[in-house]
């Protein structure tokens, strides 16, 4: 074992010797697992540091149907069907906002920039 070792496991027994962690939240109750069976052993620590971060697999699949639109709309020669798919595409960016002001995170991407501008310029 090295200093830093000793040092803090004396450290963590005096503390539990003074009752220190009688009082934090969820003492005595059972620890609630995740269920990660169903992700790789080898993707499970990526998966969890991106959960812990906040990033779902709701947003990435919503960037990802964002990004689908926006070329669908790029490539739209019909009217009608362009007019339906910025329908869907207003209607993802706002669920995405939604997911992401819960997070308290702004969105820097391109997408929402002229969705912005678009929007402030029909305000004035």
């Amino acid at each position: 074992m090295d200093m830093f070792q000793i040092i803090s496991e004396d450290r963590i027994k005096k503390a539990y010797e003074d009752s220190e962690f009688d009082n934090l939240p969820g003492y005595g109750k059972p620890m609630k697992l995740e269920d990660l069976a169903g992700i790789p052993e080898e993707l499970r620590m990526a998966y969890k540091l991106l959960k812990n971060a906040g990033y779902t697999q709701e947003e990435s699949g919503l960037r990802q149907e964002l990004m689908t639109i926006e070329d669908l709309i790029n490539k739209c020669d019909d009217s009608k069907e362009r007019a339906n798919l910025k329908k869907r595409l207003n209607e993802k960016l706002l669920r995405y906002n939604q997911l992401m002001s819960k997070r308290r995170k702004t969105t820097n991407s391109s997408i929402f920039k002229n969705y912005e501008v678009k929007i402030q310029n029909k305000l004035k």
